[in-house]
């Protein structure tokens, strides 16, 4: 069995994180609780948490390819196919805070990126860049 990974993240309501990772994002709901839903995001395991004290908190920004971007966030390496039908059926459904692009391009890095609101105090983020080139290092080795 290939490792799948497990987060946690806090949303305002279980409404709202269905609504964006079931029904927007065609997620498959697992268990379900009164305070918590298991949702199967792209083969790894996500739990939202109800929590709005947690997930209205502050959190940090930095700059990043020409956008603020959260510290705090959480995505999916996806193939550009799936990338592409993403941006497309997220366009006019989501705000984005980082809208759909192409960063470094020519480089080792180059890669399809967006970043959007869950409408519960997460920032999603969803990128097309090939396997072997997700952790190389361009040749200065930075």
């Amino acid at each position: 069995m290939q490792a799948q990974f497990h987060l946690s993240i806090p949303v305002r309501d279980l409404d709202t994180a269905r609504a964006f990772y079931v029904d927007l994002l065609g997620c498959e709901l697992g268990r379900v609780g009164p305070t918590r839903l298991d949702i199967n995001f792209f083969g790894n395991h996500v739990v939202a948490h109800a929590s709005p004290d947690e997930a209205n908190q502050h959190v940090a920004r930095f700059e990043s390819d020409g956008a603020s971007v959260s510290v705090r966030h959480f995505g999916a390496i996806v193939p550009l196919e799936e990338w592409e039908r993403l941006a497309s059926q997220l366009d006019g459904n989501v705000e984005f805070t980082m809208v759909p692009q192409t960063i470094r391009p020519g480089t080792v890095g180059e890669q399809r990126i967006m970043m959007m609101k869950d409408g519960c105090g997460n920032i999603v983020e969803f990128k097309s860049i090939t396997p072997e080139r997700v952790f190389a290092r361009d040749q200065a080795g930075a």
